[in-house]
């Protein structure tokens, strides 16, 4: 069966704890991305900062993103995924958190992601689907 490590994107850019939503927005402007792990100084995984986080909790709420850190948005613990772990395993954790993408760690070390059209590519159109449908609906 296909591992995360077989379909991940690896060396993913990591947004720091202390860097602004500002320097956030215009990494994911320049990697194309609509999310980006947040790291520590200690480079361990902290959370996940998505465009919609950016929207939703600083500018619709009247904050400044320049002044706003990253790290104030990471909420609680990141649902990740290990990187000999399974495709199973991937679409498991994908449904049940109802997420698109997943940060892949091998020990404590954040070494890829996976995002939803990774998973789309490398296995069969069924259980991509059912997937889909887990992530999409409200």
């Amino acid at each position: 069966m296909t591992t995360a490590r077989e379909i991940m994107t690896p060396d993913p850019e990591c947004v720091r704890a202390d860097e602004t939503v500002l320097d956030a927005a215009e990494k994911m402007a320049r990697l194309d991305v609509g999310a980006l792990p947040i790291c520590g100084e200690d480079d361990r995984l902290k959370g996940m900062l998505t465009d919609r986080d950016i929207v939703v909790k600083v500018l619709a709420r009247g904050q400044d993103p320049k002044t706003a850190h990253a790290g104030d948005l990471a909420q609680g613990e990141a649902v990740t995924i290990g990187a000999d772990d399974d495709a199973r395993e991937i679409l498991r954790t994908m449904s049940s958190h109802r997420v698109r993408r997943l940060p892949v760690i091998d020990g404590h070390r954040l070494v890829g992601m996976v995002a939803l059209a990774d998973v789309a590519k490398a296995l069969p159109d069924a259980p991509v689907g059912d997937l889909m449908e887990a992530v999409t609906s409200d």
